[in-house]
């Protein structure tokens, strides 16, 4: 009786390793988003997309005077991150969270690095020139336009929302759910960073 259980546990291995998923591909493996940049840093240092290779990267457009959705994704999304992180904190320090204004002309570096100190030591907030950021965003597919001046607020930026997750090798690989909760972007970030 054990030797035919024995054969017929054998003869049933394969069938159930054929039956297992393969896992699914990235959500937007092969996407055109991402690319080089050539920006600074809170201190003025010139900061390039190259400079993360080896790492995740976390990255979110928006811009400091920002009213209302900016604050509140970086906010979950920083959230997410530390909630992920503590649970895996080899593998956070393997991801780098960044932040690119979409308004160079108020976005000093110094304004950049007093926005992004509010939501953690571990985000980089990246500004330039408005070409330099106008290539930015275009590599990421981020739309972004300045909206009419206003005597109360001066002016406000309509942009795409959007925070992605990126590669090792800077390529793209999903949407981080930052307009809905940190829980569901520490759960992407389970998903992909290995």
């Amino acid at each position: 009786m054990p030797i035919k259980l024995a054969v017929a546990f054998a003869l049933l291995a394969p069938l159930a390793a054929c039956s297992q998923q393969p896992a699914p591909p990235p959500p937007l493996e092969g996407a055109a988003i991402g690319g080089p940049f050539e920006l600074v840093d809170t201190a003025g240092k010139t900061v390039r997309w190259s400079d993360f290779d080896g790492k995740y990267r976390m990255v979110y457009f928006g811009y400091a005077w920002c009213p209302d959705v900016c604050p509140f994704d970086l906010n979950r999304m920083m959230l997410g991150y530390r909630q992920w992180s503590q649970a895996h904190p080899d593998l956070a320090a393997q991801v780098q969270p960044i932040f690119i204004t979409i308004d160079p002309e108020r976005d000093t570096p110094e304004k950049v690095g007093e926005y992004v100190a509010n939501f953690g030591d571990n985000l980089i907030g990246l500004t330039g020139t408005p070409e330099a950021i106008e290539e930015a965003a275009r590599n990421f597919s981020v739309y972004y336009q300045r909206g009419p001046d206003d005597e109360n607020v001066g002016y406000l930026m309509d942009h795409s929302r959007a925070g992605y997750l990126m590669g090792r090798e800077g390529q793209p690989i999903a949407l981080l759910p930052v307009e809905s909760s940190a829980e569901e972007v520490a759960a992407e970030l389970g998903k992909w960073v290995s």
